[in-house]
C-alpha cells in the first residue's frame, strides 16, 4: 500500500512537471501554404520537433503567401514561410502591395528572416502532341502564372522571358493553384508552369492520363535574376512516366525564407532556428521531397535582416554571416 502510495505521488509529480512545462512553452502562430509542397512540409514536419524544444506552433496551411508576408509585417502574425520576391514587392509598393508606399517599407522592415529553405522546382509543361517544343513555340499560346496577385507571377514572367519570350509575347492566365492542372487538361491554357517537388507524385499521374513535354531554357540563361528567390536547377530527361524529353530540362528552384517578425523574442528565434538545424537530417530522411535540405545554405536568396535570435544561434555553430544579413 506504501509504495502505491508513492508511486502515486511520484505519478502526480510527473504530471504536474509536464503540464508547468507545456504552460511555460512559447506559442508561435505560423502560416505557410499547400500542405503537400516543401513549403509546407517543413513546417509540418518541423512542428513536432518545436514543440518539443519547447516552442509550440500553431501552424496553418493553404494560405496565400503574398497575404501571410502583409500579416507579418502588420505584427498579426509570428512566423510564415516568406517567398523572398513578395517580400521585394512589399518594400517596393509593386504587385500585389500598390498603393501602399511608405506603409510598405514600413511593414517590409518589421520581417526578419532565420533561415531559407530550398522549396519546388518550375515544371514549365506542355502535352507532348501540341507543337510546341520550346519556349519560342509558345509565341502567342495561353501561359499559366500562377494566382492572381501571387509571389508567382513575377517569378514565371522572369522565367518564360530567359526562355525568350517578353510579357507581350503570350497570354498570361492567372488562377488559383488548386484548379491549374484540372484547367490544363480542360484546355484552359497551353502552358501550365507549376512548383512541384522533383519525382512529384501527382505530375507522374498527370503524364501518365497524357504525355507532357516539359521547356528547358538554355544552359547560359540557366542563372535566375537576383531579388526573386530563385536558384536554378535541372530536371533529369527520365523523371516522369509520361515525359517525352531527349535532354534535360533547365528551369528555376524557388527558395523561401522561415520568416517572422522582428520583435519576435531573441529565445525564440533562436530556439526555431537552432531546432531546425538540430533536426533536419531526421526530416531529410523521412521524406524523399525534403532530401535537399541538409546540404542547403541556410543563407542563400535572403534579402530580410536576420533576426538576432538567429544570428546568436549561426554564431554559435561557427557560421559565418554576411555584414548586409545584420540589423544594425
Amino acid at each position: 500500500m506504501k509504495n502505491k502510495a508513492v508511486w502515486f505521488r511520484r505519478g502526480l509529480c510527473a504530471l504536474a512537471v509536464s503540464l508547468a512545462a507545456s504552460a511555460h512553452a512559447q506559442q508561435v502562430s505560423m502560416e505557410t501554404g499547400t500542405p503537400s509542397s516543401v513549403s509546407g512540409l517543413v513546417p509540418q514536419t518541423m512542428a513536432s520537433y518545436w514543440a518539443r524544444d519547447g516552442v509550440e506552433v500553431q501552424l496553418s496551411m493553404n494560405q496565400t503567401m503574398s497575404k501571410s508576408v502583409l500579416k507579418l509585417g502588420q505584427g498579426a502574425l509570428d512566423a510564415a514561410m516568406v517567398p523572398p520576391n513578395g517580400l521585394k514587392a512589399l518594400a517596393n509598393g509593386t504587385e500585389p502591395y500598390v498603393g501602399l508606399g511608405d506603409k510598405g517599407v514600413a511593414m517590409a522592415d518589421n520581417i526578419r528572416a532565420l533561415f531559407s529553405v530550398p522549396t519546388s522546382i518550375y515544371h514549365p509543361m506542355v502535352w507532348a502532341d501540341s507543337g510546341i517544343e520550346s519556349w519560342e513555340d509558345a509565341a502567342g499560346k495561353r501561359i499559366f502564372i500562377g494566382p492572381p496577385g501571387g509571389a508567382a507571377n513575377a517569378q514565371i514572367v522572369a522565367l518564360a522571358e530567359s526562355g525568350g519570350l517578353s510579357s507581350g509575347q503570350y497570354e498570361a492566365v492567372k488562377a488559383p493553384w488548386g484548379v491549374a492542372a484540372q484547367g490544363f487538361q480542360d484546355g484552359q491554357f497551353d502552358v501550365l508552369v507549376m512548383t512541384y517537388a522533383l519525382g512529384s507524385q501527382a505530375l507522374s499521374e498527370l503524364s501518365l492520363s497524357r504525355n507532357i513535354r516539359l521547356l528547358s531554357l538554355a544552359s547560359d540563361k540557366a542563372e535566375p535574376p537576383e531579388g526573386l528567390g530563385l536558384t536554378p536547377a535541372v530536371i533529369p530527361a527520365d523523371t516522369y512516366p509520361g515525359q517525352e524529353n531527349a535532354d534535360d530540362s533547365v528551369t528555376w528552384q524557388t527558395l523561401m525564407m522561415m520568416g517572422v517578425r522582428k520583435d519576435l523574442s531573441d529565445d525564440v528565434a533562436y530556439q526555431l532556428t537552432k531546432s531546425y538545424f538540430s533536426h533536419v537530417n531526421e526530416m531529410a530522411k523521412s521524406n524523399a521531397l525534403l532530401a535537399d535540405l541538409p546540404k542547403a545554405d541556410p543563407l542563400k536568396g535572403l534579402n530580410a535582416k536576420l533576426h538576432p535570435g538567429a544570428v546568436r544561434y549561426y554564431r554559435e555553430a561557427g557560421i559565418q554571416v554576411p555584414d548586409e544579413l545584420l540589423s544594425k
